[in-house]
């Protein structure tokens, strides 16, 4: 139920921006939850609901790992959903970590940049994940680009994964049109229950500096996530 709010809520947001703008600029989330979401939007149901010409796909975040790891978000988009749509190959825009990663950080906001011009960098709608320990993107707890306010894109090093990762920071996502966080799973209860309700402290809970600035936020969770939440459904 929760892929199924996500694909429709997706395709109702891209359609909108279709019918103002001429095009739905979408950026993706890795992990687990996100996958039932991405096959379903590769079913016909789903599949046929949406102008594939109109959509350029971006992502929120990559580990930088190669494009055929198992680890890489681009590598599991493209298995479940993207390969199975017909969107045109220069309407994707990966994260490419095939370089220095912090060249490959630079050259993705120079990608950003040149796909929005003049414009504000507003993607139309930004799925965002939310780890056990309050991270979303590569947002991680006490790191240096949670206090990042001009860059769009950052490299960082994440210790106890030893890799580096490639991803969006709050002030770009923050301009987003939509924000949407997918959250399933009672493991994931705490982080939820600590983001929305504990007083304000992004340098352990980064996901608390998701608050669009012109844009709306929406949290889709399950009841296993939302069980340690005190308000009633």
């Amino acid at each position: 139920m929760l892929s199924e709010a996500a694909a429709e809520l997706m395709i109702e947001i891209a359609q909108v921006a279709i019918d103002k703008r001429g095009k739905f600029s979408v950026a993706l989330s890795g992990g687990n939850t996100p996958r039932r979401l991405y096959r379903l939007l590769a079913e016909e149901s789903f599949r046929s609901r949406l102008n594939w010409k109109a959509v350029h796909v971006f992502w929120g975040d990559e580990r930088c790992v190669p494009v055929d790891d198992a680890r890489s978000n681009v590598r599991l988009a493209h298995e479940l959903f993207l390969d199975h749509v017909p969107i045109a190959p220069d309407h994707l825009h990966p994260i490419l970590c095939d370089q220095e990663p912090y060249r490959a950080a630079s050259a993705y906001e120079a990608e950003i940049k040149a796909f929005f011009g003049p414009d504000p960098p507003a993607f139309d709608l930004i799925l965002l994940g939310l780890g056990e320990n309050a991270h979303t993107a590569s947002l991680f707890p006490h790191s240096e680009i949670l206090r990042e306010e001009k860059r769009w894109v950052l490299a960082i090093y994440v210790a106890e994964q030893q890799m580096y990762r490639v991803s969006l920071t709050a002030p770009l996502i923050n301009q987003a049109h939509t924000v949407v966080f997918l959250v399933s799973g009672s493991e994931k209860a705490d982080a939820l229950q600590r983001v929305i309700e504990a007083e304000v402290n992004p340098d352990e809970l980064p996901a608390q500096l998701i608050k669009p600035q012109n844009g709306q936020l929406i949290w889709l969770v399950d009841r296993a996530a939302a069980a340690g939440l005190h308000f009633q459904f």
